[in-house]
């Protein structure tokens, strides 16, 4: 069964940061991509779970699989994201390009 994760993003003066929520997940298990502007989380998290009880034994296992992909807000550079792992939470930090100067162009109207 895949779930989405929950997930808050926001942007700061130069960068995007994405929280995401992912707990019980090992670090290693986490996979993140920025590619297009596009951010793509996907973790894997296995629950083992032993129970004996009155005589019988039950042994329950269980794999989650987690995937989100959302667009980000705005332009940015890809290559240079940064992720952290703490306490269940994945926090992306990916910095915003600079802004493309605008140049006004005077355009002439042609009388006829």
């Amino acid at each position: 069964m895949i779930r989405t994760p929950r997930m808050d993003i926001y942007e700061t003066d130069g960068e995007v940061v994405a929280e995401v929520e992912l707990p019980g997940v090992d670090p290693k298990n986490i996979e993140v991509e920025v590619k297009d502007n596009v951010l793509k989380v996907e973790a894997k998290a296995e629950e083992k779970k032993e129970v004996k009880e009155k005589g019988y034994y039950r042994k329950e296992m269980g794999a989650r699989y987690f995937k989100r992909q959302v667009s980000l807000p705005t332009d940015v550079i890809g290559e240079k994201a940064e992720a952290e792992y703490t306490d269940g939470v994945l926090k992306v930090t990916v910095p915003k390009t600079k802004p493309k100067e605008v140049k006004e162009k005077k355009i002439k109207i042609k009388v006829k």
